[in-house]
């Protein structure tokens, strides 16, 4: 595969680069580039040219659109083995959460809507309850997925494939005893949903 160049720009690189730092709280600039966090990448197969060293150099050069639409930023799944390999101590899932959130508020399209669906919903979820309920989880997810993208679409075959998919899902986490049927809420939901407040502007 073609590896495409990087061009830099200045007109936009110092405010992004700041940005992404400040929101992050990771300091990009001290990548230098050994690319370890690459080499120890659980999704690096999958995203081929988008590794996390591309990314953070991506971000450095100022380029914003390519930073906010690549396939690192929604399959990341933020497993931190990159940040334990990088010698200057670098998260790149916490960068790639940061341009999550920079492309929702300037309403760019998701590369891959079904991470944003599944995002959101664990969010939401999360946020509500101050932990995770694995049914009401699920319910907005496929709502969100279905609703937006096979019936709006009209893919009768795909909504189906969904269904079963989940079903299937939802009867393996039963037998592990991963699926709860009872709303359980832990203490301090009103300061999680203030944070979560504050995280979003």
């Amino acid at each position: 595969m073609n590896q495409s160049l990087l061009m830099y720009k200045p007109e936009s690189t110092k405010s992004f680069l700041s940005e992404v730092i400040e929101k992050s709280g990771q300091n990009l600039t001290a990548c230098y580039q050994c690319r370890r966090c690459a080499a120890g990448c659980s999704v690096g197969d999958e995203t081929v040219f988008f590794t996390p060293d591309k990314l953070i150099r991506m971000i450095i050069m100022g380029d914003k659109y390519g930073a906010l639409n690549n396939e690192l930023v929604w399959k990341c799944v933020s497993c931190y083995t990159c940040g334990t390999r990088c010698p200057n101590d670098i998260q790149t899932g916490k960068i790639t959460e940061t341009l999550k959130k920079i492309a929702k508020q300037e309403k760019i399209k998701p590369l891959i809507p079904k991470v944003k669906h599944f995002h959101d919903s664990f969010f939401k979820s999360g946020v509500r309850w101050g932990r995770v309920n694995e049914m009401e989880f699920m319910g907005f997810y496929e709502l969100k997925n279905s609703l937006n993208d096979f019936f709006v679409k009209k893919d009768t075959k795909a909504i189906i494939d969904e269904i079963k998919e989940q079903v299937k899902l939802g009867f393996s986490m039963l037998k592990l005893k991963r699926l709860h049927f009872d709303f359980q809420m832990s203490r301090g939901r009103i300061e999680l949903r203030r944070l979560s407040k504050i995280s979003n502007n």
